[in-house]
């Protein structure tokens, strides 16, 4: 469905990305996890785009494209099989709940408006969000405008999510409600890529893994072999220090 090889990207002297190959098949939830400054982002941006990576090439179904030269029409073609959201819900301010989703249908889909709100309640209200059409995003909580962020997403009906540190700019206390409906969208097969903190998400939700570190795959697999048996030393050491049990005594 969607494999990239070979992605490259610096910013500057800066190298962010070193030749990584990604394969995602219909229906995968694959979970991208490292520590900070792996990589991570800049790959899920260079898949839409909104990155342009320095090497790399791309098919998606029928698109077979350079990930450094895409044309417009390419570019486009992508971002209409693909949905992002973003880490800091990326809403408008001036626009209701109802108003945000359904700006990508009317504006980039060109969808007539009686029939994107009719898409956007439905996307509302499977995030459970159908008493919160009329809030703005400054009544709702962190959670809510996370959950605005993903019917925004599944409104579109994409072929591929893709998920940036979802619940990294919440309270603890809202991420539950966030990775509940991304439960419910992978039990119903939606495919997923994840960059994600959340090690007890990826490993009940996901069915790949992959775990990256200095801009490279240092290592993949699915969550058992991965979580349980890591091949790789520096693999093993990042298990370590995100699993280890908090002591909460001191």
């Amino acid at each position: 469905m969607l494999q990239v090889r070979n992605v490259h990207k610096s910013f500057q002297k800066n190298k962010i990305l070193n030749g990584v190959d990604v394969t995602v098949n219909k229906g995968d939830v694959v979970a991208v996890l490292g520590p900070s400054g792996a990589g991570k982002t800049t790959l899920l941006r260079c898949l839409n785009f909104l990155e342009t990576a320095d090497e790399g090439t791309m098919d998606f179904d029928d698109i077979h494209t350079s990930l450094a030269h895409a044309s417009k029409k390419t570019i486009a073609a992508v971002r209409k099989k693909t949905a992002f959201v973003f880490q800091d819900y990326n809403l408008f301010n001036n626009k209701t709940a109802l108003e945000n989703v359904m700006e990508g249908l009317v504006i980039a889909r060109k969808i007539p408006k009686a029939e994107a709100e009719t898409i956007a309640k439905k996307a509302l209200d499977k995030v459970g969000l159908s008493h919160r059409y009329d809030y703005y995003p400054s009544s709702l909580s962190g959670g809510q405008q996370q959950r605005v962020g993903i019917a925004r997403a599944i409104a579109v009906n994409p072929d591929v999510i893709l998920f940036d540190e979802p619940t990294s700019a919440l309270d603890p206390e809202l991420i539950d409600e966030v990775l509940s409906v991304m439960k419910m969208l992978a039990k119903e097969g939606t495919t997923m890529i994840i960059v994600t903190h959340e090690m007890s998400f990826a490993q009940d939700v996901a069915n790949h893994i992959i775990f990256m570190d200095g801009g490279v795959v240092v290592e993949e697999g699915d969550p058992t072999s991965f979580f349980c048996n890591p091949q790789m030393e520096r693999t093993r050491q990042f298990l370590k220090r995100m699993l280890i049990p908090m002591d909460y005594s001191i």
